[in-house]
C-alpha cells in the first residue's frame, strides 16, 4: 500500500496521521502520552501499536487494510516517521529504530519531536533550508538543510530547550516568569521612595496576575511562586487555594495567557514590555543559527538593544552577534559552516505562543530589525499531517528523480 504513517509522539498525548500519495490526509487518531524519556521501551511501543492501529481502522472502505493487527501480515506503509519527545541522542534513535521497524514492517525515521516541525521544506524545493521554531509551554530552536539522495533534510544546529529551569526562552513559563519579575521590581523601586513615591499607574497585568492568585500584595508572589510542589496525585482540600496543587513550573506558564491579555486586550505597557524582551529573548536564539545575508561576517547586527524601562528588569541572556562567535573564545571570522541564510529557508513556527499573530510579528520584527527576513514564515499547527505531506512529496520527488 502507498500509505505515509506520521507520529508525533508528545508528553501529554500520541497523534498518528495516515496520508496518501498525494499528501492529502486519509485517517488520524490520538493516543496517550509517549515521550521516550518518561517511557520503558515495551510501554512507548504499546502506545504506537495502539494509535497506529487506531488510524488504519479509521481509514476510508477504499484504502481499509483487510487486518489492523500490527505487525501488519503484508506491508502497509510505504514509509514511516516517527517525531519522538524525549529522544536527544543516537543511543535513544537506535534503541527505537529497530522494535519499531519490527512492528510497523517498515524502517521508520526517528528523531525528536521538534523535528516534525520542519516537514513544509518539503513542499518548496526552491528553498534550501529551515528554521523550526517551538513557542509553547517551553522553547527550543533547530536549523535543517534539505536532504541528499530523496532523503527529507538533514539537522544542522539546535540552541534552546534546556527546560524551565534552565531556559525555555520565549515559552509560557519564560513569559510568565519574566511578568513576575517586572511586577516585583516595580514593587521594589516604589519601595525606596516611600511617601514620596509617585502613585503608579494602574496596571492590568497586576489586577490580573493577584486575582489570579487570589492574592493583594505583589510580594505574595515570592511566597506563592517558591512554595513547594505538591506531593503526587494530590489535590487541594476545600479552602485552599488551587495553585497549591500545581507545581511551581506551571505556576509560572499558567501567567502566560494572562500576560497576553493585558498587553493585547488592555494595551498594558507593561504586559507589551515583556512579551517584547521574550520575543527578543526567542530572537536572539534564531539568530545563533542565521548567517549574515552578505555571508561576510558582518552585516546587521544581531544584538538588540533593551525595552525601554526594562534594561535592569530582564536581563535576557545575550547570544553572541556573531553565530561563529557563540564560543566565548572564538575570534572574529567567517560564519560557521552550519548556519543558513533566512532569505533562502523557511521558518517553521510551532507551538501554542507562536500561533498568537502579534507575538509571533514581535519575534518577526526583532529578526528584521537584525537583517534576517525569512524567504517564508509557516505556523505548524499539526506536526503529523505536516510530516505526512512532507512523506508524500518526498516520495514523489524520488521517483521522478529515477
Amino acid at each position: 500500500m502507498s500509505l505515509h504513517l506520521c507520529i508525533d509522539c508528545g508528553g501529554s498525548k500520541t497523534s498518528a496521521v495516515l496520508a496518501g500519495p498525494d499528501g492529502a490526509v486519509l485517517a488520524r487518531a490520538s493516543g496517550g502520552p509517549s515521550n521516550f524519556a518518561y517511557l520503558a521501551l515495551p510501554a512507548f511501543l504499546a502506545v504506537i501499536q495502539s494509535t497506529v492501529s487506531a488510524a488504519l481502522a479509521a481509514l476510508p472502505p477504499a484504502h481499509a487494510p483487510a487486518s489492523t493487527a500490527l505487525p501488519p501480515p503484508a506491508p502497509l506503509f510505504a514509509s514511516a516517521w516517527l517525531g519522538v519527545s524525549g529522544v536527544d541522542s543516537d543511543a535513544a534513535i537506535a534503541e527505537l529504530t529497530l522494535p519499531l521497524e519490527q512492528l510497523l514492517a517498515v524502517p521508520p525515521r526517528v528523531c525528536n519531536d521538534a523535528h516534525l516541525l520542519a516537514a513544509p521544506l518539503a513542499l518548496y524545493p526552491a528553498l534550501d533550508a529551515a528554521v523550526a521554531a517551538v513557542a509553547g509551554t517551553g522553547g527550543i530552536v533547530s536549523s535543517f538543510r534539505r536532504g541528499s539522495g530523496g532523503g527529507l533534510f538533514e539537522p544542522l544546529g539546535r540552541v534552546g530547550g534546556w527546560g524551565w529551569i534552565l531556559g525555555d526562552e520565549g515559552g509560557g513559563f519564560h513569559v510568565g516568569r519574566e511578568a513576575v519579575r517586572a511586577l516585583l521590581a516595580e514593587a521594589d523601586r516604589a519601595s525606596v521612595w516611600g511617601a514620596d513615591a509617585a502613585p503608579a499607574p494602574e496596571s492590568s497585568l497586576k489586577t490580573r496576575m493577584l486575582a489570579h492568585f487570589g492574592a493583594t500584595d505583589l510580594f505574595e508572589l515570592l511566597t506563592i511562586v517558591h512554595y513547594p510542589d505538591p506531593p503526587a496525585a494530590h489535590a487541594p482540600a476545600a479552602g485552599v487555594p488551587a495553585w497549591k496543587a500545581d507545581p511551581r513550573e506551571k505556576r509560572l506558564s499558567a501567567l502566560a495567557p494572562l500576560v497576553f491579555a493585558a498587553a493585547f486586550a488592555d494595551a498594558d505597557p507593561l504586559a507589551l514590555a515583556v512579551l517584547r524582551a521574550t520575543a527578543r529573548a526567542l530572537a536572539d536564539q534564531i539568530c545563533v543559527l542565521l548567517r549574515p545575508e552578505d555571508s561576510s561576517g558582518s552585516s546587521a547586527s544581531s544584538a538588540a538593544p533593551p525595552a525601554p524601562g526594562l534594561s535592569t528588569v530582564l536581563p535576557i541572556p545575550a547570544y553572541p552577534a556573531d553565530p561563529s562567535s557563540f564560543a566565548p573564545s572564538a575570534a572574529p571570522g567567517p560564519p560557521a559552516p552550519r548556519t543558513v541564510k533566512a532569505s533562502s529557508a523557511i521558518l517553521c513556527a510551532g507551538g501554542s505562543l507562536f500561533g498568537i499573530e502579534p507575538y509571533r510579528a514581535l519575534v518577526l520584527e526583532e529578526l528584521a530589525a537584525r537583517g534576517h527576513v525569512f524567504a517564508r514564515v509557516e505556523v505548524v499547527k499539526d506536526a503529523a499531517e505536516a510530516g505526512g505531506r512532507a512523506l508524500a512529496a518526498a516520495a514523489a520527488t524520488a521517483v521522478k528523480g529515477t
